[in-house]
């Protein structure tokens, strides 16, 4: 068999080649002379992804939720707007104060005085509370609020859409039976805490209860110096400091 030319062969290899990148989907375009490809294929490696960008307007961060823990609503749902300052009362504090209170709180009169989220007076309220006011002073938070009520359907709870003081400030003497203060922290050194507390003494009788929540231990050691409150239970979880208090006897003076 006679030798083939070089040039012949090279045409030939080329032509394998183009033959090849086809099969395989490539679009290949000679100018001149079909070239000798190398023996191996060039790899080809994806362009680098260049960085994401960024929309123009953030997204917007949605409300978060808090669970009701115990009772005949245990595990609905409450949302937790996002508002300055907003903070229920976490899952864990909320179940050692209904330990506390006993669980049952068949037929007790209950006033939420700074509501945010609903998460104590609507507790109380699945817990069997005859009559739950819960005092909010944002009408959209309040709004929330009352949407919660109808959708859980709890017909004793009423929402006031009113400065939690003020509305304290026009109820009737020893009107409910337990009262939770939480304020916002932002406000603890202003001592709203102590004037929520003067404001709650006199909606309870003696023996009635109060929860108080606090950012500083010394907040709650201060409240509870008035001889008007005794401290029944104090614990700590994280950085907040809450307690259960009870009205005192108004003390006799004596002659």
């Amino acid at each position: 068999m006679g030798s083939t030319p070089m040039h012949a062969l090279a045409h030939i290899v080329a032509r394998q080649r183009v033959l090849h990148h086809q099969r395989c989907g490539e679009r290949l375009c000679f100018h001149g002379a079909p070239p000798i490809l190398p023996p191996f294929p060039t790899l080809l490696m994806p362009p680098k992804p260049g960085p994401i960008a960024k929309p123009a307007h953030p997204a917007t961060r949605a409300p978060g939720e808090v669970r009701i823990i115990g009772g005949h609503l245990k595990r609905s749902k409450l949302t937790v707007a996002d508002h300055p300052g907003l903070r229920p009362t976490p899952d864990r504090v909320r179940e050692t104060l209904f330990n506390w209170l006993g669980q049952d709180l068949t037929g007790l009169r209950c006033l939420d005085l700074f509501a945010g989220s609903g998460a104590l007076g609507l507790e109380a309220a699945s817990r069997g509370a005859a009559r739950v006011d819960m005092v909010e002073r944002d009408a959209r938070l309040a709004e929330l609020l009352a949407d919660a009520c109808t959708r859980l359907n709890a017909s004793q709870v009423t929402v006031h859409v009113q400065d939690a003081l003020q509305f304290a400030e026009r109820c009737a003497a020893e009107s409910f039976d337990v009262v939770f203060i939480d304020p916002p922290f932002a406000e603890a050194e202003g001592g709203l805490h102590e004037r929520a507390l003067a404001a709650a003494k006199r909606v309870v009788p003696t023996g009635g209860l109060v929860y108080l929540e606090a950012p500083e231990a010394r907040l709650v050691a201060a409240c509870a110096s008035n001889p008007a409150w005794q401290i029944r239970r104090q614990a700590r979880a994280g950085s907040v400091h809450y307690a259960l208090l009870q009205r005192q006897p108004d003390s006799t003076p004596t002659h």
